[in-house]
């Protein structure tokens, strides 16, 4: 499946790093946050990115132009470097695709800017780009199938509050909104979205605010609880989180190297 990635953002509260350069650039160890996330979508098989640019996205270009295996990958040098030997690589088989979708653009307007690039696709996948986890995502991909959605996301646990979610036994998102106690599932970014979606967005609309609140009119908003890892790099605190994690091994969203 084709996995939509949103990219434009300019992360205002990741201080000095987002001075310099959009917030999917910003590192954990060795590769920023959006390598990390397209290596977890590669290892389930799902290689073929759409990039929603915005806020220096040059930059991204750049990235993925210059990009060097030997960052990540073990291998051997003869020739005095002339000949380079890669024991493995990282995204010789993916298919990216750069896409300008404005530099102050929301997410929905972000999607709606890439919907040819979709055209076709029973489905397709979509991700903030700001978080990592363990999602099972074709369990979830599965379960989306099994129901008549228009749109699922992965709900997941956590003190980091953002769009809270009630659902029902199926997983039927009921509301979506403010937290109101403190047993609350939120909206972890993870999305499995069908060719509807676009039915459902109006100019201008952000995403997650009026076109989901109209899937959930219809009962066609669909929660995947998940109760494994996940962490959004929202602040400069969490980047220093991830940091430390990266530097113990502490890294369950590799599942790739798990496995």
């Amino acid at each position: 499946m084709k996995v939509v990635l949103f990219c434009g953002g300019l992360g205002t509260r990741l201080r000095e790093n987002s001075q310099t350069m959009p917030k999917p650039l910003v590192n954990i160890g060795y590769r920023p946050i959006i390598w990390h996330l397209m290596r977890y979508y590669a290892y389930h098989g799902h290689k073929d990115f759409i990039l929603c640019l915005g806020y220096r996205g040059d930059l991204v270009k750049e990235y993925f132009l210059n990009y060097s295996e030997a960052v990540s990958n073990d291998f051997t040098m003869r020739d005095g470097g002339r000949t380079i030997e890669y024991h493995n690589e990282d995204i010789a088989d993916w298919s990216i695709t750069f896409v300008d979708t404005g530099l102050h653009s929301n997410i929905g307007q972000r999607l709606s800017a890439v919907k040819e690039h979709v055209a076709g696709e029973d489905a397709f996948l979509a991700n903030y780009s700001d978080g990592l986890g363990d999602v099972p995502i074709n369990d979830m991909i599965d379960q989306f199938h099994a129901r008549d959605a228009v749109a699922a996301f992965a709900a997941v646990r956590t003190w980091q509050s953002f769009h809270a979610a009630k659902f029902d036994d199926d997983g039927i998102v009921t509301s979506l909104g403010e937290l109101s106690d403190r047993d609350f599932w939120i909206n972890g970014g993870f999305f499995v979205l069908r060719q509807d979606i676009f039915e459902f967005i109006e100019a201008g609309e952000e995403l997650v605010e009026a076109p989901f609140r109209r899937l959930i009119d219809q009962s066609k908003l669909l929660a995947c609880p998940h109760n494994g890892y996940w962490r959004a790099m929202d602040t400069f605190k969490d980047k220093i989180s991830f940091d430390r994690a990266y530097a113990q091994g502490d890294t369950p969203w590799e599942i790739w190297r798990d496995n």
